[in-house]
C-alpha cells in the first residue's frame, strides 16, 4: 500500500445495525417479528434477535405477548434531550398554533442531511388534523419546512455546510415574505406554510402547520406562523 493512501474510516457494523433497527421500527406502520426485522435488516435471524435483546435491555424496544417489536420508551427519554432548549421553548407556542388554527404545528429541524421533525403538537379539537410524528424526515428538495430553513442560509453558505444538497429558488422569496409555502411536495393533498427559526450558533430550524384545506388565506397564515417563529427565538435570546 501506497503511504499517501487514506484509509477508509472504521465503522461499527454492530452499532450501524442496531441504530437502522430503531429506524425501520419508527417507520414501521405496525409491529415487527423478528424475521421481518432480519429482512429488512438484510441479515441472519439469530443477529437480528441478538440486536433485538440488547435494543430491549435498554428499553430502546419493547416486545409484545406475541414477541412482536415496537418502538420503547426509553426513546422517549432519548428524544427529550434532543435540542432541550428548542423543545422548551417551541412548545407553548406550538401548542396555541395549533389550536387557534385547527391544524399540527410542528418543528423541524437540519441534521445536515435532511429536514427532520422534532416536535410536534396536534389541534385538541380536531378530527381532521393531519398526524406528523417526531422523527419524520424528508429531503430539502420537498416541503416548507426545508424551503424555511433554506431562506435563512445564503447559497453560497449552503453549498458549504451541504455540499451536493438542491438549493431551491423559493429559498429566495421566503427570505422576502418570512414565510414558505408548498402543495402536495411531501405527501399528495397535503400542504405546508412554515417559517424559518434562527438559532444562535447553530443551525437555523423551522415552525410550520401542515393541513389538508384551510380558511385561512395562505399569506394570513405565513404572517401568523413567522409571528410564533419571532417568540420561538424571542424565548431562545
Amino acid at each position: 500500500m501506497s503511504s499517501d493512501t487514506t484509509p477508509s474510516p472504521q465503522h461499527s457494523q454492530t452499532l450501524s445495525r442496531g441504530l437502522r433497527s430503531l429506524e425501520i421500527l419508527a417507520d414501521a406502520p405496525r409491529a415487527l417479528s423478528i424475521a421481518e426485522l432480519s429482512v429488512e435488516l438484510g441479515v441472519h435471524r439469530s443477529i437480528a434477535y441478538r440486536i433485538v435483546r440488547t435494543l430491549e435491555d435498554h428499553s430502546l424496544i419493547v416486545r409484545d405477548d406475541a414477541g412482536k417489536i415496537t418502538s420503547g420508551p426509553g426513546l422517549a427519554a432519548l428524544a427529550r434531550g434532543v435540542s432541550r432548549d428548542l423543545q422548551t421553548a417551541a412548545l407553548p407556542e406550538l401548542t396555541v398554533l395549533a389550536n387557534e388554527l385547527g391544524m399540527t404545528a410542528f418543528v423541524a429541524v437540519w441534521d445536515r442531511h435532511d429536514c427532520v421533525t422534532l416536535v410536534t403538537v396536534e389541534p385538541r379539537h380536531s378530527s381532521a388534523a393531519v398526524a406528523q410524528r417526531p422523527g419524520t424526515r424528508h429531503a430539502f428538495s420537498a416541503g416548507a419546512p426545508g424551503i424555511a430553513i433554506q431562506s435563512a442560509v445564503s447559497e453560497e453558505d449552503w453549498e458549504r455546510l451541504a455540499p451536493g444538497q438542491l438549493y431551491r429558488e423559493e429559498a429566495a422569496a421566503a427570505r422576502l415574505q418570512g414565510f414558505a409555502t408548498s402543495h402536495d411536495e411531501v405527501i399528495a393533498g397535503l400542504s405546508s406554510v412554515a417559517a424559518p427559526i434562527r438559532l444562535a450558533g447553530g443551525l437555523p430550524a423551522a415552525v410550520a402547520v401542515v393541513y389538508i384545506r384551510s380558511a385561512h388565506p395562505e399569506a394570513e397564515l405565513g404572517l401568523r406562523i413567522a409571528g410564533s417563529a419571532r417568540t420561538i427565538e424571542e424565548q431562545l435570546s
